[in-house]
């Protein structure tokens, strides 16, 4: 019985893999603006409504700003699952992105770009830290071309399906691809040793982080960057990649590196850079997550 279940399963991450193909091939035949829009679209009108995303948006803005409206928070969650889909667009095609950026004349701006080429020069660790925030992918693409090299650890899907496909777009940028789990978290240590460009997300919820204030409420939050910064002495950079009015283009920010502290006050200045950007684009933060369990 158990067998046939898992049958049964793997059939079904099959046809939805399938489906996603499908749309997948569909966007590819619009032009390159008109397919990130409607991937906004998608995510939207059909997509956040059926998989339950509009009703985490809303959910975690009861949370947060119980004091806002229901008119306020529904138009909010369009825009929120608007940039959601926008950047599920970019990045499932991820070459064409890089394009459109480069033909955009986008750069790298801020602090960090001195303080991150200067670690290189030194052979020193750098760990850059995101949120799931516009579209952290914009930077990555810039900083490629720039000639740096960046690795990073990544949850696999429970899709197997959907899963490889991800793996496989992570790696069109180059660098090395880690699994998230003991295993993987070992190998980035030692890739981060060796002198290392690494990126790490600071905003997921995480059964064994601390509970430390986001957004002015508790959360579980991962101090895993902090650790690794501190045993491999890496400079921290916070990084965005913050989408413009149009819907298209990017302010791409390396922030000034984070001083090395002990783990939970440096986590705690390092969530407090994203808090600064998701009260600036309030909308450009993926409010789809249960950040709040």
């Amino acid at each position: 019985m158990a067998n046939r279940r898992s049958r049964l399963l793997l059939a079904a991450d099959w046809a939805s893999y399938k489906l996603f193909q499908g749309v997948l091939g569909y966007a590819a035949r619009k032009p390159y603006a008109e397919r990130v829009a409607w991937f906004g679209w998608f995510l939207t009108k059909v997509l956040g409504p059926v998989a339950g995303y509009r009703k985490r948006v809303l959910d975690n803005l009861d949370l947060i700003h119980p004091q806002m409206s229901a008119t306020d928070k529904a138009a909010f969650a369009d825009r929120v699952l608007d940039n959601f889909g926008r950047t599920l667009g970019e990045n499932f095609f991820g070459r064409d992105f890089g394009d459109y950026l480069r033909a955009r004349g986008t750069t790298i701006e801020g602090e960090g770009l001195a303080a991150l080429k200067a670690a290189k020069a030194e052979g020193r660790p750098v760990l850059m830290v995101a949120g799931h925030f516009g579209n952290h992918e914009a930077p990555r693409h810039l900083l490629t071309d720039l000639g740096f090299t960046i690795g990073g650890i990544y949850r696999p899907m429970a899709n197997p399906f959907f899963d490889e496909h991800y793996e496989n777009s992570l790696e069109i940028l180059g660098g090395q691809v880690f699994r998230q789990g003991r295993e993987g978290t070992f190998a980035f240590h030692r890739y981060l040793l060796k002198g290392g460009l690494g990126i790490l997300f600071v905003d997921v919820h995480d059964s064994s982080g601390e509970r430390l204030p986001f957004l002015g409420r508790d959360c579980n939050t991962p101090i895993s960057a902090a650790r690794l910064a501190k045993r491999c002495n890496a400079v921290v950079i916070p990084f965005f990649g913050i989408r413009q009015p149009d819907g298209l283009g990017f302010r791409c920010v390396l922030d000034a590196p984070v001083a090395i502290d002990e783990p939970i006050p440096m986590t705690r200045a390092i969530t407090e850079r994203l808090e600064r950007q998701v009260n600036a684009h309030p909308e450009q933060w993926f409010w789809v997550h249960r950040r709040w369990k």
